[in-house]
């Protein structure tokens, strides 16, 4: 996730093989010029929308255009990743209704921002997201757009309602901000189904759901939640959360200990952080464990300790990257029945309708894979839906592919296996084509591992 421009990428955490998978099919109903029918989409619930037609909707064509936002997307890719381009279509930006205004894109001051793109030469499918860690609507631009669009998907993605990291001062009760995410993600999906259908003339004959980190939560809550929106998804990473098990909430104040000098290595391995990933952690103390636990902490847990965050988690990035001392001691499981319930609220069950296939690296410092993946697995099995999930474990994978540029020796990014999974669960869903049973994928000694990954 990204916390602000300032910082890499999330706590916020809380983002198909290279140019692979089926091209775009032939033009479909209403495709057969450049921006046909564009007068015709109107987003349905939306405040407020605007449309362009525009020669190129990939971030080739982008960059440097207010349609897009390149500095939202940093770290999430690594520097030589490959991307498709000349995918001609409209864009619609706009908002639907909201009282807060942490997203500042256009200049709008307004939450609940979202983009559509409809691409001229449709594949008949649409591809939904909400944004990794506190970042906004074009955050997965290059990771998830890029490539579904050169695919021939329309694509629709939410800034989830809130953004920065002063998310959690959203809403009224502890809870309500994340909540949001769900809801916002839900009422996206269902404006955009008929968007799609006031463009081309027929709803999607499919829909997948996608995310990373906070992204891959919101998948895993909606095919949940919502089955019948849905044909399927992929989630990359997602945040775990759970009322009386792991969550940041149960790994993270282990690691602000030992930021603090107060915990061993061996209390973090205990947490469930991978051995071996011992050489990220510096960057994480740096980047992400101190303003994670304290934001998330807030959002659910205000009264632990109201002077920190406070009513901003800093103005400046030393202030929101820095954690709050009491957090190193913080346990979530002796906390309030209240804060439970606030937890409760957001939780995941393991109840999942749709198929599903989750990416985790097995390096992962943020959302370690034994405290996060591991667990939604066993939840899974545990609820009788096994059958609907399928589970790939990335050696060498971290929480943000752009660490791979530091550590081109030690890592590899997961963008390429996620784009391979994305075309199994196509597969799995139109074909019928189980994929591979649950699996860990190695490091490759050689080749592009930058941007090949068979699953």
């Amino acid at each position: 996730m990204r916390l602000s421009r300032a910082v890499p990428f999330l706590a916020a955490t809380l983002l198909a093989a290279t140019l692979g998978g089926p091209g775009p099919a032939s033009a479909a109903t209403g495709g057969e010029q450049h921006c046909a029918r564009q007068d015709r989409v109107r987003v349905p619930g939306a405040a407020f929308q605007q449309a362009a037609c525009l020669a190129d909707l990939t971030t080739t064509g982008l960059a440097g255009t207010p349609y897009t936002d390149m500095a939202d997307q940093a770290g999430l890719t690594a520097r030589d990743t490959r991307t498709p381009s000349g995918v001609p279509g409209i864009q619609v930006d706009g908002y639907f209704p909201d009282s807060s205004r942490f997203n500042a894109t256009h200049g709008w001051n307004h939450d609940a921002q979202f983009v559509i793109r409809l691409p001229d030469r449709w594949n008949g499918s649409l591809v939904v997201t909400g944004a990794p860690g506190t970042r906004k609507q074009y955050a997965t631009d290059a990771a998830i757009s890029d490539q579904v669009l050169a695919q021939g998907y329309a694509y629709a993605a939410t800034d989830k309602g809130n953004s920065s990291a002063d998310f959690y001062r959203d809403g009224r009760r502890p809870g309500d901000a994340i909540a949001e995410w769900n809801r916002r993600t839900t009422e996206l999906t269902r404006a955009a189904r008929k968007a799609v259908a006031q463009r081309y003339g027929h709803a999607p004959r499919r829909t997948y759901m996608t995310g990373i980190s906070n992204g891959g939560y919101l998948t895993r809550w909606q095919l949940e939640n919502h089955p019948e929106l849905y044909d399927g998804g992929v989630d990359w990473e997602g945040a775990l959360w759970t009322t009386h098990g792991s969550s940041l909430l149960t790994s993270l104040p282990t690691a602000v200990a030992r930021m603090l000098g107060s915990a061993r290595d061996e209390d973090l391995y205990a947490a469930g952080f991978a051995r071996g990933s011992e050489f990220l952690w510096p960057y994480h103390e740096r980047a992400y464990w101190g303003v994670t636990q304290k934001i998330y902490r807030a959002e659910f847990d205000p009264a632990y300790d109201p002077a920190c965050p406070g009513t901003s988690a800093g103005t400046t990035t030393e202030e929101i990257l820095a954690p709050c001392a009491s957090d190193a001691s913080y346990d979530y499981a002796s906390r309030p029945a209240s804060v439970h319930r606030a937890v409760a609220r957001v939780a995941l069950t393991g109840r999942i309708g749709r198929p599903l296939i989750t990416l985790h690296g097995d390096l992962d410092t943020l959302l370690p894979k034994a405290a996060d993946s591991d667990v939604y697995a066993r939840m899974v099995d545990g609820s009788g839906r096994g059958r609907l999930h399928s589970y790939v474990g990335v050696v060498g994978g971290t929480h943000v592919d752009g660490l791979y540029d530091t550590y081109p020796d030690r890592l590899r990014p997961i963008l390429p296996c996620y784009r391979s999974a994305f075309d199994k669960l196509v597969a799995w869903v139109e074909r019928g084509v189980r994929p591979p049973a649950d699996r860990t994928v190695a490091r490759p000694a050689d080749g592009d591992v930058v941007n090949s990954c068979a699953l």
